[in-house]
């Protein structure tokens, strides 16, 4: 009798709290019901274009057969897997895709950082409206228009840069095919074109340091250096850890458009990454589950890779992500 009347007790507790709960949740649902109904469409952007879509993975443990469909194609497992990691071209694969994303973490993570602080250092007003204003222009080039700017400055037939070192050297360098000349490139074309949008961000950081720090270091006899060494770089450190972390998910994406768009036959050895991979295999050859494998693979590092690092930076002392 006594066991039964505390377990009632415990039910009639957990309804109460659960009660207490919902009439919560619907009491902020009311008063925010504005905020609420703003947030409505980026909800069901993310529910139909990102979660719906997640039930094709299943399609890298299928056989998938366009005229089966796709609940009735055959179930393989783990077999496109096995058939990736087997493949001879796998190796190449990954050592072009870390390769280009290690290219990217030493040399453009670091750029929009720098770019930044000397824009922060900046005290006129028009001088620096201006410069970042023309460092903004190029995020807003189609990769097209990049990749076809590229090809008239660096061409053997007639492109500027071509010319100008076989009028002073007397030979030409063929950077649109040389192998060893495709890696810079890429890292080049992505400095050019994006560092200035990702200097808004920190420069975002920037704007909200203390002035009166500044002024406490001045008098204490700081220069600038030691003002941007001990204040401005300690200010925006967070926000560098977080956008590390965010970029070492992404170690495995490289850039479809902007590697396909710079391919040729004699480059390709070097150039072929996973992105290309996936579309070559999945587009051209209607491998669909075996692409479909590949890309879920990419997906599963870079989850992992964030966990990791966001686990790191808060074993150091940093704030991470969550």
């Amino acid at each position: 009798m006594g066991h039964t009347t505390t377990t009632d007790t415990i039910r009639g507790t957990k309804e109460r709290k659960r009660q207490s709960a919902m009439e919560w949740f619907l009491g902020r649902l009311k008063r925010d019901k504005w905020m609420y109904l703003l947030l409505l469409p980026g909800l069901l952007y993310f529910l139909i274009f990102k979660y719906v879509p997640m039930w094709g993975v299943l399609l890298a443990f299928k056989n998938y057969q366009p005229f089966t469909g796709f609940w009735n194609s055959e179930w393989v497992g783990l077999e496109h897997f096995r058939n990736f990691f087997q493949n001879p071209d796998f190796g190449r694969l990954l050592r072009n895709t870390l390769l280009l994303s290690f290219y990217n973490l030493v040399f453009f993570f670091p750029a929009p950082i720098v770019i930044a602080l000397l824009l922060n250092e900046i005290r006129k007003d028009l001088y620096k409206r201006t410069i970042q204003t023309l460092i903004y222009v190029p995020h807003f080039i189609s990769m097209v228009i990049v990749a076809s700017i590229s090809y008239v400055f660096l061409t053997t037939e007639g492109g500027i840069v071509n010319s100008l070192l076989e009028q002073y050297t007397g030979h030409k360098i063929d950077f649109l095919s040389d192998p060893g000349w495709f890696r810079p490139l890429i890292i080049l074309q992505t400095m050019w074109k994006e560092c200035g949008w990702g200097t808004i961000i920190f420069l975002a950081a920037l704007a909200g340091v203390d002035t009166e720090q500044y002024e406490a270091a001045i008098v204490d006899g700081a220069n600038r250096w030691r003002q941007m060494w001990h204040i401005t770089l300690p200010s925006v450190r967070s926000t560098i850890i977080i956008l590390l972390i965010l970029r070492v998910g992404d170690v495995l994406e490289n850039g479809f458009e902007q590697i396909y768009l710079m391919t040729n036959a004699l480059n390709r050895e070097v150039a072929d990454v996973f992105d290309t991979y996936v579309y070559m295999m999945g587009i051209t050859q209607g491998a669909f589950s075996y692409s479909t494998a590949v890309g879920l693979f990419k997906s599963i590092v870079g989850v992992i890779l964030v966990f990791t690092s966001n686990y790191l930076a808060k074993r150091f002392g940093q704030s991470g992500i969550y």
